[in-house]
């Protein structure tokens, strides 16, 4: 189990001036950040599994928690130390099974839940997991992932919180030699939604696919961080994440930091972020980085890029008949599109194209 950076109390208290926070609104963390939040709530974890894949209830004790290392903040720290039981998923070597499910279901935004998973995909397995994010809650919660040798793993992470909820979420994933992951991060609901995924890489091989789709509305503030670390010699990492924003005071928030150390020879990176702006008064910020401390690799590159709501296009669909509704539902799909199809659900594709069509009755109500 992790130690070194565990208490909560060993990290300062954030006050939106460190870069890390300066994007995070800290008077609405109902304080998550600074320990004066008080554990009084519940967000309840029900799983659907099939055959062979294991579903544990385990305590604090536990040798695999903690497992991909130590917490990164104060905040990741106070749910580490928070938490009473996890849940561990173990998909066993070589098993092919249907996808699991975890749905966390939040019990009221008032007073603090903490909670834990792990996702333990052992060598050469191929798995879906999805956790699904529901309810009322201040939550804050680590997920650990665990890919094994040659291994290959897609994750969904569904944020579809009630208007009032606050969630500051960690991940953090480990692939073993030749192993692969697709992560998915969908984040639509929520008042404050603040997600960290990380990559770590442990051997040669090692694939990591990372998409992201997002839809903020008014006073809604949705921020996705995301840290991939190549150490390690011949891996991938590949990351697109796309957004849109409507209503007054929506705000998102996309940083991508890949850092490719000097023992990371033949290294091939790319990470890409869009947002789509849809009406007056909502601002995204996208911060792209790249470290490269090796001249020798495959290939390393980003883009970022927020633009306004195309009215050529509108007018467009308009002039061949098309209603506005219509129109604006089709190219905001067409924005979507790529990043849908690529997750390879079809269950959870035709969920999101649902949602995005009901994100934007508001806007034309």
């Amino acid at each position: 189990m992790a130690t070194a950076g565990t208490v909560a109390t060993e990290f300062p208290v954030p006050t939106g001036r460190e870069e890390e926070w300066r994007f995070t609104p800290m008077r609405r963390l109902r304080g998550l950040h600074d320990g004066t939040a008080k554990p009084e709530g519940k967000v309840l974890v029900e799983v659907d599994a099939p055959d062979g894949v294991v579903v544990e209830t385990v305590g604090r004790d536990d040798p695999r928690l903690g497992r991909s290392g130590a917490p990164s903040d104060r905040v990741a720290a106070a749910a580490f130390e928070g938490f009473t039981t996890a849940t561990v998923i173990t998909v066993p070597q070589e098993l092919t099974p249907a996808p699991t499910v975890l749905t966390l279901s939040g019990q009221g935004a008032e007073g603090v839940a903490y909670g834990h998973i792990v996702i333990d995909v052992k060598p050469f397995a191929v798995a879906t997991v999805v956790i699904d994010h529901q309810g009322s809650a201040t939550y804050a919660g680590t997920v650990e992932v665990h890919v094994g040798d040659g291994a290959n793993l897609t994750f969904v992470s569904l944020q579809e919180w009630a208007d009032d909820t606050v969630h500051l979420g960690h991940q953090r994933i480990m692939l073993g030699r030749d192993a692969t992951v697709r992560g998915v991060v969908v984040t639509f609901g929520g008042s404050v939604v603040r997600l960290y995924p990380q990559v770590h890489y442990t051997a040669p091989g090692g694939d990591a696919e990372l998409l992201g789709l997002y839809f903020a509305d008014a006073g809604q503030h949705l921020e996705h961080r995301l840290r991939v670390d190549h150490t390690v010699p011949n891996c991938k990492s590949n990351v697109a994440y796309k957004g849109a924003l409507q209503g007054d005071k929506a705000h998102t928030v996309w940083i991508g930091d890949v850092i490719i150390g000097k023992n990371a020879t033949g290294t091939d990176t790319y990470e890409l972020n869009r947002n789509l702006i849809l009406t007056d008064g909502a601002s995204a910020d996208s911060v792209p980085n790249l470290e490269i401390y090796t001249g020798e690799v495959a290939g390393a590159g980003h883009a970022s890029a927020t633009g306004r709501f195309d009215d050529e296009q509108l007018f467009y669909l308009q002039s061949r008949g098309i209603a506005e509704a219509e129109a604006r539902r089709m190219v905001v799909r067409g924005f979507f599109a790529e990043i849908i199809a690529r997750i390879g659900i079809p269950l959870i594709q035709t969920r999101l194209l649902a949602t995005i069509d009901a994100e934007l009755a508001k806007t034309l109500a």
